[in-house]
Order: structure tokens, then C-alpha cells, then sequence
């Protein structure tokens, strides 16, 4: 047997002003012919699952590009275009094929393409036919299309954010397509529309007890696979929302019925899934309130990982004004900060203007008499499921006349995924009263351990979490919460 893998991918913030360019995917992940290197992304976990897989039962296997860059705003056309001509090229040039699986993200917008994802398997089901099972892994937050879902035979999606189940994923998904290119399984899938827009962490009840029950109804009445697409709230694209699909081996019917009995669970559960999004103000009056640390205070925001440009000042400057002492903040992306840094080196004191570059998103920039702590080149950090995340070159810089506060800055936009952002750079998060993570949710698999109390921040930012707030211009309606009556 014969199989071709592939992984191309980002989440569009469709609302960020960041283009996502060929540079962009060159210094976040990109690599060809199974070169993952030491530090693998997470969505080359997939790809090495996959291979090992197949090798296993003695398969041929052609492993094509694998590309993924930092969330930001649209790709540009002529990059996605280069990406995905590249893959149909080693496509053409592998010659017979029994089966293809793809590790994409779903949430990828291009300038006038609405689903990479969606456009990509299109050309890939032309090329092979309709004879050859076709496999995707998706992240939670993707657009989940009808045509996608038309055109796959299969599509399985991370069950857990953070998503620490990649990989896991990833050998459920082969052993579907397996099963297909064996004529042992007939997958047949059919997708519910929950008509709601959210993000919902699964570490959170009534969450984890809802992805659990996924869990337990696999394997059952013929059920191979059950996803929730959580969705990506920050696309502004037709198909975003919340959506289950299920696969039944062989019939459709079964997993149309259990979609739909779960999607419309979900809905009932609404109300309690968003976490608790706290205004800034607020948040930090409880944060010095409790009486115990490490206190993680999460800047989703400003979260790298939702588009946003990573280096807002609003936190920073609040904390400053309150006097909040023995703090850790990161990862801030500052470039030209971390070069004058650098120029200075180690236990150099100097001045810089920190944060607020992008715009009025990011605040004003803060001017600060500070003295390097710490330089790292080349850093990465802990992503999830074994996966590591590049971070760039990285200061530590502790601020004069403040009560040990020291911020994180790096050269590569990224989101804080682990306390190691701060460890390698000299920093004990354990040891800091207060911790802010310039982070949606994904900081939880590392920070949870340490933290006595996490609080999640609704700054001002980039990444607004009032939905009804967002400048909606392509969604299909109605769908909540942005309509009473969205299922009528």
C-alpha cells in the first residue's frame, strides 16, 4: 500500500492586521520530505504518527510539505497558492496512491478563499478520484464545511483544548483510513450545525464531562469517531460556528442521529461552557486579593495564538500603577527590544519603549529603565502533546524601581504554552506572586500545576471575547449569541 501525507495550515484572525505571508510560515514551521527536526510543531505530530503508522504495516509512504505559521490575519493568495501547488505537484509525482491523510488546522482564510482546507482536499479528491479514502485531522477551532465533509472520507478533530491529544488524534484517524484503504470500513460521516458561536476550554466543566461522553459512545452501535469543531470565533467566514460530526462505519444514519443528539446537548449547556472572562480591572482587584500565589493571570487579548499582534501594554501598565510586585509577564514581541538587548548584554541597564507597535490594539508603548537579566538565542518553548514552539531570540528584562517584576520579550510571535518560556530565561514562575501569560487557554497544561488561582483577563486587545462586538460581515445568521432566535 502506497500513502501520501501533507500538513498546510494557520488560524486566520480574519480581524488581525498581520498578513500571513511566506515569511511568516519560513520562520514559524516549514519543512519537506519528513525533516522534522528536534523541535516538531504540533501539527507535524500528525505527520510522524502517520508515517510510523504506515511503516508498521509495511506501507510505502511519501511524505510531502509540512507548513504551519503563527496565527495572524489572511494568508496571501500567491502564498497559499505556492503551498498547495507544491503538494499537488509530489502528489502527481508519487503516482498511485491508496490513501491520503492530511494534518490541517481548518480555520485557514485566505484572501479570497474562505477554507484552505476546503479547497485544498477539493483538488486533492480531483487528482486521486473517488476511489482513494481521504483523511483530515483538524484543530477544534475550524470552520467545519459542508463541502469539506462531503469531500473526505473521514475527518477527525482534536477532542481537548489545550490540545494535548494530537497525536492521539492522529492514530485514530489512520486506523479509520486504514480500515477504508483495507476494505474492512466503510466510513460514513454526517455533521449537526449547533447554530453558536464560542470557545469552550475542555479542562472546564461541563466541558470535560461532554467530551468524555464523545469518548464513551465510540465503539458503540458502529460509531468509529465523534468531533466536536469548536470553531474559531475571530474568522469571519460563512460556515463559522459550532459543529459535531460523527462517523459510522458503513451508515450515515446512526451518526446523523447522535450529532444531532449531541449538538443540540451542547446547546443546552451554553450558558456554562465560555470561561469566566473577567474585565481587567476587576481581575487584577482579585488577584490581589487572594491570599495565595502563584496567581496566573492570562492575557487572552492579546493571545499570539488567536492572531493577535503579542505585544499589548495594557496588563503591564495597570499592574505598575497598582505597584503589584514579584511579577512575571510574557511573552511580550518586541523585535527591536530584544536587539537593543542584546547589544547591550547581560546585566546592561537601559532604556527602552516596550510593547504598543501595532496600533491602537496594542496600547501605547511604555518607556521603562530596565536592566537585562537574562539573553537566550534560538529559544523554544514546550508546545503541547511533545511538540515544541519557536520563540526566537528572548531577553529577560527586570524593571528599575519596581518590586521584582521582570518581563519576557521575544523576536518570534508566539503565545505562552509553558513555564519554561520564563525557566530557561532564568525566571521561577513558582516563585513569583503574580504571572501573566499572554495566552488564550493553552497556558493551563503547563501553568495549572503551579498556580494557586488562574484569572482570565478580558483586556483591551485584539481578540475581543464579546462576540456581539465583533464587525460580523460574512457569518451566516441567524447564530448565537449574536441572535435570540438562532433556532428557530
Amino acid at each position: 500500500m502506497h500513502l501520501f501525507t501533507a500538513c498546510l495550515g494557520t488560524e486566520t484572525n480574519t480581524f488581525s492586521p498581520i498578513p500571513t505571508g511566506r515569511r511568516l510560515f519560513e520562520e514559524t514551521y516549514l519543512v519537506r520530505g519528513g525533516a522534522y527536526g528536534e523541535n516538531p510543531d504540533l501539527f507535524a505530530l500528525p505527520m510522524m504518527v502517520f508515517r510510523d503508522r504506515a511503516r508498521q504495516l509495511g506501507w510505502r509512504v511519501t511524505e510531502s510539505l509540512c507548513a504551519f505559521a503563527v496565527p495572524a490575519g489572511p494568508t496571501i493568495d500567491r502564498v497559499y497558492a505556492t503551498y498547495r501547488d507544491e503538494i499537488l505537484a509530489d502528489l502527481a509525482r508519487a503516482g498511485k496512491v491508496d490513501g491520503v491523510l492530511l494534518s490541517l488546522h481548518g480555520a485557514m482564510v485566505a484572501e479570497t478563499i474562505a477554507s484552505c482546507e476546503t479547497d485544498l482536499v477539493r483538488h486533492i479528491r480531483a487528482a486521486v478520484g473517488p476511489g482513494v479514502p481521504i483523511g483530515v485531522e483538524l484543530d477544534l477551532h475550524c470552520h467545519l464545511t459542508e463541502e469539506l465533509v462531503a469531500t473526505a472520507d473521514a475527518i477527525v478533530i482534536f477532542k481537548e483544548y489545550p490540545h494535548v491529544d494530537a497525536a492521539e488524534r492522529a492514530g485514530e484517524l489512520f486506523s479509520i483510513i486504514a480500515g477504508a484503504v483495507e476494505g474492512r470500513l466503510r466510513p460514513r460521516m454526517a455533521m449537526f450545525d449547533c447554530r453558536m458561536i464560542g470557545l469552550y476550554p475542555t479542562t472546564l466543566e461541563p466541558m470535560a464531562g461532554f467530551v468524555q461522553r464523545m469518548r464513551e459512545l465510540e465503539g458503540k452501535d458502529g460509531i468509529l469517531s465523534i468531533s466536536l469543531a469548536h470553531g474559531f470565533p475571530w474568522g469571519d467566514v460563512p460556515e463559522l460556528g459550532t459543529r459535531v460530526v460523527a462517523i459510522g462505519d458503513g451508515d450515515s444514519a446512526r451518526a446523523l442521529e447522535l450529532a444531532v443528539e449531541l449538538g443540540r446537548e451542547l446547546r443546552g449547556l451554553r450558558a456554562r461552557i465560555e470561561p469566566p472572562w473577567t474585565p481587567l480591572d476587576a481581575g487584577l482587584d482579585q488577584a490581589v486579593a487572594a491570599n495565595e500565589g502563584p496567581i496566573v493571570l492570562a492575557d487572552v487579548s492579546d493571545n499570539a495564538g488567536g492572531g493577535a499582534p503579542s505585544d499589548s501594554t495594557f496588563v503591564l501598565r495597570a499592574m505598575l500603577e497598582r505597584q503589584m510586585g514579584r511579577a512575571a509577564l510574557g511573552c511580550f514581541w518586541d523585535p527591536g527590544t530584544v536587539a537593543l538587548a542584546f547589544e547591550a548584554g547581560e546585566g546592561a541597564r537601559l532604556t527602552v519603549r516596550l510593547g504598543g507597535k501595532l496600533g491602537a490594539m496594542s496600547g501605547d508603548p511604555i518607556d521603562l529603565a530596565v536592566r537585562v537579566k537574562s539573553l537566550r538565542r534560538d529559544v523554544h518553548q514546550h508546545y503541547l502533546g511533545g511538540s515544541k514552539a519557536r520563540m526566537g531570540d528572548m531577553a529577560a528584562l527586570s524593571i528599575e524601581d519596581a518590586d521584582e517584576v521582570d518581563v519576557v520579550v521575544n523576536s518570534v510571535r508566539a503565545q505562552t504554552f509553558s513555564p519554561d518560556a520564563f525557566t530557561q530565561l532564568g525566571i521561577e514562575p513558582a516563585a513569583k506572586r503574580y504571572v501573566v501569560v499572554k495566552s488564550m487557554n493553552h497556558f493551563r497544561a503547563g501553568f495549572a500545576p503551579l498556580a494557586r488561582h488562574i484569572i482570565y483577563l478580558s483586556a483591551p486587545g485584539a481578540i475581543d471575547v464579546d462576540y456581539t462586538r465583533l464587525p460580523y460581515r460574512r457569518v451566516q445568521r441567524p447564530i448565537y449569541p449574536l441572535d435570540s432566535h438562532a433556532w428557530d
